[in-house]
């Protein structure tokens, strides 16, 4: 949360990697008439709809982040819907790799549908100060977030390549370009070696 996740994949975009975001694809299917919606507001009750239809996210947040078992039951009907999209999007792409953007990677065990997994860091402070200004957030509540997700020394110890994002933006788009070749390098030996 906050890291700089989107950041880092636009960057990566920008040279000309395909980026499928996990959380794009989330919304998506929870849009009004989207394959999730149905079931989230079966799940969450009527109040969870807005008088336009569509989700009142910020409510949900709330909710789910304060009841481990909701959140569960929530990422049990959107996670499979996600990874399903990810396969077919994944399917269409015609160049040596891709970026997935997965904020819950380690805690959705979808590690295994990647080759590498590049963590985009920063000090839990910077997290929370900064997703304060983005989210308009208490810490308090993006504490309970934090707390639900896997922590800092978790996705480090599941990273093989890590950004120290706590830098400012010309490093982050530094050290993508750096990994943007290393990996181009790595899919082209894979390549090979099947071949």
């Amino acid at each position: 949360m906050a890291s700089g996740k989107t950041t880092a994949s636009s960057y990566f975009a920008k040279l000309g990697t395909p980026v499928i975001d996990a959380d794009e694809i989330s919304r998506n299917l929870t849009r009004r008439g989207g394959a999730a919606y149905d079931q989230v507001v079966a799940l969450m009750g009527a109040e969870a709809a807005a008088s336009d239809g569509e989700l009142r996210r910020d409510l949900i947040r709330r909710k789910v982040f304060n009841d481990d078992g909701l959140r569960r039951a929530l990422e049990a009907i959107i996670h499979p819907l996600v990874r399903a999209e990810m396969d077919r999007q994944t399917a269409e792409i015609d160049y040596p790799y891709c970026i997935f953007s997965i904020p819950l990677l380690v805690e959705t065990g979808m590690g295994n549908m990647v080759d590498r997994i590049l963590v985009i860091d920063l000090p839990e402070e910077q997290q929370i100060r900064r997703a304060s200004l983005r989210d308009r957030q208490g810490a308090c509540e993006i504490q309970n977030i934090l707390v639900a997700q896997a922590s800092r020394a978790e996705r480090l110890k599941a990273a093989d390549d890590i950004i120290d994002n706590a830098l400012d933006l010309q490093h982050l788009q530094s050290e993508v370009g750096r990994l943007h070749t290393e990996y181009l390098r790595l899919a082209q030996d894979r390549i090979a070696s099947a071949g």
